[in-house]
């Protein structure tokens, strides 16, 4: 996969991807073996791979006290 660059004058370069469909897999997989479900999945400009997981089907979301809680009661 290639994507192309203007340059100053308008002509196109192209450069190569910085990730491959194979990683991706590899990181779904993974994480997957691993137990987590995966929600969401961002690929930034460098090619970094960020997985975010969701809670599974049926699971009570963790209780975090928060200070403001007790103003808005």
């Amino acid at each position: 996969m290639e994507r192309a660059i203007r340059t100053e004058t308008g002509s196109a370069m192209t450069q190569p991807s910085r990730f491959k469909q194979s990683d991706l897999t590899r990181a779904i997989k993974a994480a997957e073996a691993a137990g987590m479900h995966v929600g969401r999945i961002e690929i930034d400009p460098n090619g970094r791979i960020i997985l975010h997981a969701v809670s599974a089907p049926g699971a009570a979301m963790p209780q975090r006290e928060n200070s403001w809680d007790d103003l808005l009661r």
